[in-house]
């Protein structure tokens, strides 16, 4: 009958072996969650910078508002004269600052005349 006790601490072993690759993939989910929340929230800044620039307000501000501070820095607005408007946001970085990408969004509405 064989020894287990060549054994021991096997489990341990096996844990840190594994770990690094569960903290990556923690960091790579992290990382596509905030990817995803830019992407979403470029569109609605998208939205509400084109409702103001349909109604000739400048669609800047209206495009920052919609936005956490975070995703604020590095934000263009272009507006375009058939009402259209394209916001583009930088994804952050989980781990360290900076961005990882940027990530934009068009919108448009028909400009409104009073």
């Amino acid at each position: 009958m064989p020894s287990i006790r060549g054994q021991d601490g096997q489990a341990s072993v096996e844990l840190v072996g594994v770990l690094p690759l569960l903290v990556l993939f923690a960091f790579a989910l992290w990382q596509a969650a905030v990817a995803g929340q830019a992407m979403w929230l470029a569109g609605a800044a998208a939205r509400a910078a084109a409702r103001a620039h349909a109604l000739g307000a400048d669609p800047a501000p209206a495009a920052r508002a919609a936005l956490p501070p975070r995703l604020e820095d590095g934000l263009r607005v272009r507006a375009g004269a058939d009402g259209a408007v394209r916001v583009t946001v930088r994804i952050p970085s989980v781990v360290a600052g900076g961005a990882v990408a940027t990530t934009s969004a068009r919108a448009r509405f028909v400009p409104q005349t009073p």
